[in-house]
């Protein structure tokens, strides 16, 4: 249940939080819940959970000497929701999935908004297809990971392709091969798709795999070498050599796989280093024995927050949309131990452990993860540092009177006024930031083939929207980098000073007469500068503008391409995808459907009387 409680009017002392939390506590029950605090505007600046949320809540009030951070979030808070859970558990997940929605500023922030690829094995289908997969786990089958990358699981597919030869095609190419394609002639496929192996022996392949990939890789050789011999005896020497490449292919994988000397069977390893007031945070996923891979987090979080403190924040909110292993292994205590590992244990209906390494092996591998945290972190810092260095060189450059520390490019793509895109980059402390990424589909057709029009309605459309806060608009950059010369620069600047941004510096940026890269001229305020050849801010600036003319480029294929797939068969009113699919399949394409007769039309399964007659109709009218 939600409780939405009065609006406060504003005070403006350092007492403002304590005296909103006063004025509510009379209406907050004593039940287990969440707390959410905002400021004058309604934004969230921090999510918090109780057992009991008014003995919480009023630790706000009673406490004299809070620390900074505390003290500056209470001087801005206006406002106090609460939301009630029918227990402790469930509000440690509320809190979790709030603190990932809202992101509010006063609390620790895991900026992970990806899911691990997985390894799929339909093996409840007649012809089991091995892919990998992310997201949720939907359909029935097998679910083998997480994988710290796309790159791991896709050497993992690759191996089991050597091995077991599944198939990895989809089910709309699967059925409809003529022959067999490449990978049956590489040995990497047995060809399921014409009939080149019978279906138990291919349940029976499948099988196996599955059992490779749960860490049965000897049994599987044992058996293998067991059908060899057989096969010999049998003089079918043609499988024999088969199976005996198969083998081959067994003992060079397992030669090259990652055996953990701790025997974790299935963990999750996380540990903390932090330094000047930053964190990195290493996960290293353990399934089968072996190690798939490991995985870097920066959270965000005040200076002063405990190592402790940000991995408990860190473990409640990684797992609130992951699968969760039977023992996570950290590399210190935290405090909610207990009710995490019963909410998890909850939440995946089996027991979790969470315990930390002290002796042992365990301990050499948390000592390795700390050791790929600490290097994690020192080229992270690193490269802010160098970061800041270039930002104030480029400040220093065009005579800025502010600081940078956020930088947008912007650049426009289109092939003789079609498919026209512009598309927006940024650039931070911390390298470019792929989630204020955003493309911009052209709207007005005057402007489809005019690059300043497009630079127009571009610049138009995203500072309209951040000046007016709609719409999950992005915050103001401190430069606008604009690919083109003298002219873009001019349309640029005329288009902010006519949105009141008159202060926001902008540089345009155009290549030589030659169109080389090294022979730049900038454009600003007016004035040109070139620099010097082997310059690292020269070097920043094409790296920057490259960045967003691949950004800008990729956009328009995608537009371009999702235009040249459409069909004819779209452009009838009420053909469906099932029915657009079920044609297709039928007749191989839309100009097969288009000469097809009305008899043949409604033979298709799925497509009635009335429909075959629409389709024949607007093909023959």
């Amino acid at each position: 249940m939600v409780f939405k409680l009065p609006k406060k009017e504003v005070m403006i002392s350092s007492e403002t939080g304590k005296e909103v939390i006063k004025k509510e506590l009379p209406l907050i029950p004593k039940l287990p819940g969440v707390y959410r605090m905002l400021n004058e505007k309604g934004d969230i600046l921090y999510v918090g959970k109780a057992k009991n949320l008014p003995n919480r809540l009023k630790s706000y009030v009673a406490e004299k000497n809070h620390i900074i951070r505390t003290e500056r979030m209470l001087s801005q808070t206006r406002k106090l929701e609460i939301t009630t859970t029918s227990n402790e558990s469930e509000a440690l997940l509320l809190e979790a999935n709030l603190i990932k929605k809202y992101k509010p500023k006063f609390n620790i922030l895991l900026r992970d908004d990806k899911s691990f690829p997985f390894i799929f094995i339909g093996n409840k289908d007649q012809w089991a297809q091995i892919k990998r997969h992310r997201g949720k786990k939907t359909k029935e089958g097998f679910y083998f990971g997480p994988f710290a990358s796309a790159g791991s699981a896709n050497w993992t597919i690759k191996m089991i392709q050597k091995i077991f030869h599944l198939r990895v095609c989809d089910d709309t190419v699967f059925k409809n091969r003529q022959r067999p394609c490449i990978l049956y002639q590489i040995k990497r496929c047995s060809g399921p798709c014409v009939g080149y192996i019978e279906k138990d022996e291919y349940k029976k392949t499948v099988d196996d795999a599955i059992e490779f990939v749960s860490g049965k890789s000897r049994k599987i050789q044992k058996n293998l070498s067991e059908l060899m011999e057989k096969a010999s005896e049998n003089l079918e020497f043609e499988k024999a050599v088969i199976l005996r490449d198969r083998i081959k292919s067994l003992n060079i994988i397992q030669s090259s796989q990652r055996i953990n000397e701790a025997n974790l069977i299935e963990a999750d390893v996380i540990a903390g280093y932090k330094e000047s007031g930053k964190t990195c945070i290493q996960v290293f996923f353990y399934r089968s024995k072996q190690n798939w891979g490991n995985q870097a987090f920066f959270p965000q979080h005040d200076p002063e927050e405990k190592l402790s403190d940000i991995l408990n924040s860190f473990v409640s909110q990684f797992y609130e949309n992951k699968s969760v292993p039977s023992s996570i292994i950290l590399s210190e205590e935290i405090k909610e131990k207990i009710l995490i590992e019963k909410t998890l244990s909850q939440k995946e209906e089996k027991q979790i452990n969470i315990s930390v390494a002290k002796k042992g092996s365990k301990l050499k591998v948390i000592h390795q993860a700390i050791k790929n945290a600490k290097d994690s972190l020192n080229r992270k810092l690193y490269e802010s540092q160098n970061n800041k260095e270039l930002f104030d060189s480029v400040a220093s450059k065009f005579n800025l009177e502010t600081s940078i520390n956020l930088i947008e490019v912007y650049d426009n793509s289109h092939i003789q006024g079609t498919n026209s895109v512009g598309a927006l980059i940024a650039y931070g402390d911390e390298g470019f930031i792929k989630k204020r990424y955003r493309k911009f589909n052209i709207k007005l057709e005057q402007n489809e083939q005019d690059d300043y029009g497009m630079m127009r309605e571009v610049l138009n459309r995203r500072f309209k929207r951040a000046i007016q806060e709609k719409d999950n608009y992005l915050a103001f950059p401190d430069l606008v980098v604009v690919d083109g010369g003298k002219g873009q620069y001019s349309v640029a600047r005329e288009t902010l000073n006519e949105l009141g941004l008159h202060d926001l510096p902008i540089v345009a940026i155009a290549k030589g007469k030659l169109r080389n890269s090294g022979n730049e001229t900038f454009f600003h305020n007016g004035k040109e500068f070139k620099f010097e050849k082997n310059n690292s801010t020269l070097f920043f600036l094409q790296r920057i503008r490259d960045e967003s003319h691949r950004f800008a480029i990729s956009a328009h294929r995608a537009k371009r391409k999702k235009g040249i797939s459409k069909s004819l068969l779209d452009q009838i009113e009420g053909i469906g995808s099932i029915r657009k699919r079920a044609l297709l399949n039928h007749f191989g394409s839309a100009r097969a459907v288009e000469s097809a007769s009305l008899d043949e039309i409604k033979s298709v399964e799925g497509v009635e009387a009335k429909v075959a007659k629409k389709i024949y109709n607007f093909f023959h009218e």
